[in-house]
């Protein structure tokens, strides 16, 4: 078939290259999002799969938005047979969605019905899902709700990040996309429409969704820093500045100390919880790098009952 592939960051790239190394379809072009201010000088710079495409050759569609006419005249001329999605980033319009004779079809990294949305795999960790896996799916108006092609499921690691997670979906999912491009060429695969029970949504995470209540039982805390690691990333309060937490771990034998309650020893930080302690492993202060807490705690000299949070 001749493909158009749709995407934007770099989550999207093993899927594009699983494709152009298929050898059995043609990807004729590739629509991203547009440039956009990135570093210290915020100068614009093409996002990964626009600088993957332009490395193979491949002509780059960056429209501001995909109801753009400009844009819709080039992909009508480039009459796409089908339209592989990942990550783009914007939502499409009918009138584009009606463009490939064989729709426009998506990547999601779930397990659908299960989180639909534009975060799944933060969602997924922080609801403690023991299994997730990707999805292949025909793109119809509604949020991720069209019939799906195909699923490859993933176990979650009690030490997975939403990173780590999204990392291997990313691969295994593109070769269930390319798979999914060769059973609709073929005619072996045909689209299953979704049930109707078991739907979750997984909308974007916000500043204050990874906001680290100590409050909380020890897993859900451990599970809201994995499951915002690395972004948006987790934060709690330490002397009324923010402090991201990157890797915690929870202590079932330690229940001495109240929620937010630090305790330091020779090499380790313990924080308490609503039910045990975690202990903190890395964090990053303020306007700081990346440290690992035991360093981080002896710079600041934490005092006894000094709290997380407060």
């Amino acid at each position: 078939m001749k493909l158009v592939f749709a995407g934007t960051p770099e989550v999207a790239v093993p899927a594009l290259d699983a494709l152009l190394a298929s050898g059995r379809h043609e990807v004729a072009a590739v629509v991203t999002r547009p440039d956009a201010p990135a570093g210290r000088g915020r100068r614009l710079v093409a996002s990964p799969v626009a600088q993957r495409a332009e490395e193979a050759g491949i002509e780059v569609l960056k429209p501001a938005r995909p109801r753009d006419e400009e844009f819709l005249a080039r992909l009508r001329e480039i009459a796409p047979d089908c339209c592989p999605v990942v990550a783009y980033g914007a939502l499409l319009p009918k009138v584009a969605l009606d463009i490939p004779a064989r729709g426009w079809v998506n990547l999601h990294f779930s397990l659908l019905p299960a989180w639909r949305g534009a975060a799944p795999v933060q969602h997924s960790l922080m609801a403690g899902d023991q299994v997730t896996g990707a999805s292949t799916f025909l793109i119809e108006e509604g949020l991720d709700s069209g019939p799906v092609y195909g699923v490859v499921t993933e176990d979650v690691r009690p030490t997975d990040t939403s990173g780590d997670l999204l990392t291997r979906l990313a691969f295994a999912g593109a070769g269930l996309l390319a798979a999914t491009m060769d059973g609709i060429e073929d005619g072996t695969l045909q689209a299953v429409p979704q049930p109707v029970e078991g739907i979750t949504l997984a909308p974007k995470i916000q500043v204050e969704d990874a906001h680290v209540d100590f409050a909380a039982p020890a897993l859900r805390v451990d599970r809201v820093v994995r499951g915002c690691t690395p972004a948006p990333g987790a934060w709690t309060v330490f002397r009324g500045e923010r402090l991201k937490l990157i890797q915690v771990t929870p202590l079932s034998d330690r229940t001495d100390l109240a929620p937010g309650e630090l305790a330091v020893g020779k090499n380790n930080v313990y924080a308490g919880t609503g039910s045990y302690a975690v202990e903190l492993l890395w964090v990053q202060p303020q306007g700081k790098k990346p440290m690992k807490a035991a360093d981080w705690a002896r710079g600041v000299r934490i005092a006894p009952g000094e709290r997380l949070g407060a």
